[in-house]
């Protein structure tokens, strides 16, 4: 590993504390070297606060060392103003001399302009050290803005015998995952800005889609219900997280901090949905049921990452659990195994 790639190494390490609370902006971290040494860190560390830039500049103790330090930053400098000044600005005005990126922005207000306006200052500028980790973290960031659709992750928990319920009559669940796996489940619903279901896991589950069980804010809920038939009981409509539902209906009725979008149910609402999520800004998707939609997905090619909980019980028969094929790696999480698919056909890294 190099010198630049072990401070880039950090500032990756940095910016992954964000993970959950910098939505819909990029995790970013930031490292200022002088003579080998670190003397200022920062991470962006939540939408509309300070930039790592900013935070790391502002850690250092003694500012008359920056005109001889190197700063390292996981993604390009902003240029542009938004609820911040352009970081770009501060590192030029800091007389910051070299600057390390790990990798451009692709956002359409940044993309090279922050880079170009360094250079122009007279700054040394190096791009692309650990380029594809960088590009990784922030894939769902960088996958909402070059394929203008949320990335999307599909879950599910599978039989043993791979199966993921039961074919019920009772109404009743059965639980596959255990109350460990339930809590990392959770983690992923904080990790997502929304979380996805159909009518009938919507249902014959009644899931919260919260975040209950993990540190996080909820999810923005999403259910498809074409008809208008589920109850208004339901926890998907308590109000503690806003909800969208998808229908085909007009007249819909009044249930709080819920929005009802309608579709053209004639043709095909994947591409629909998308544009909606798209428009509002919601950058990553988590989807956990059931079958029908997830399989929908799947045979699309519309998902970027999928993992499958194998259970220890076997059903024997009910529901199949739906059918993916590509390379999958296997991970071991709180004593279960879980397959890890990642889709080959959407690519952004060089």
């Amino acid at each position: 590993m190099t010198k630049d790639e072990k401070y880039m190494f950090r500032c990756l390490q940095l910016a992954a504390n964000g993970r959950c609370t910098t939505p819909p902006n990029p995790m970013v971290g930031a490292v200022i070297v002088y003579q080998d040494r670190i003397i200022g860190e920062g991470y962006h560390v939540h939408c509309g606060q300070a930039h790592a830039e900013v935070n790391a500049i502002q850690s250092v103790k003694d500012q008359s060392l920056l005109k001889d330090a190197t700063i390292y930053v996981s993604l390009e400098p902003c240029s542009h103003y938004g609820k911040t000044p352009p970081c770009a600005d501060l590192i030029i005005e800091k007389n910051i001399p070299r600057v390390v990126i790990g990798c451009m922005d692709p956002f359409a207000l940044v993309a090279g302009k922050g880079i170009q306006k360094l250079r122009d200052a007279g700054v040394q500028v190096k791009v692309g050290v650990l380029e594809k980790e960088c590009q990784d973290l922030n894939r769902r960031f960088m996958t909402f803005h070059l394929y203008k659709r949320p990335y999307i992750t599909l879950k599910w928990a599978e039989s043993s015998d791979g199966f993921i319920d039961v074919i019920r009559t009772s109404g009743r669940a059965v639980k596959i995952s255990s109350d460990l796996t339930q809590m990392v489940a959770h983690k992923r619903r904080a990790e997502h800005t929304a979380i996805l279901v159909g009518r009938r896991t919507a249902l014959l589950d009644d899931p919260s889609l919260s975040t209950r069980e993990w540190y996080g804010q909820n999810p923005v809920r999403l259910v498809i219900d074409k008809d208008l038939t589920l109850p208004s009981d339901l926890r998907i409509f308590n109000g503690e997280a806003p909800t969208i539902v998808f229908t085909a209906k007009d007249n819909n009725p009044k249930y709080l901090n819920t929005t009802f979008i309608k579709l053209d149910f004639n043709k095909d609402i994947l591409p629909q949905i998308m544009q909606v999520l798209y428009e509002k800004q919601l950058q990553s998707l988590l989807v956990e049921g059931g079958q029908i939609l997830l399989q929908s997905l799947i045979n699309a090619g519309l998902w970027d990452e999928a993992y499958v909980e194998r259970g220890t019980i076997a059903l024997n028969e009910g529901v199949p659990a739906p059918s993916i094929s590509c390379p999958y790696e296997k991970e071991n999480c709180m004593g279960r195994l879980f397959l890890h698919y990642s889709n080959p056909t959407y690519k952004f890294l060089k």
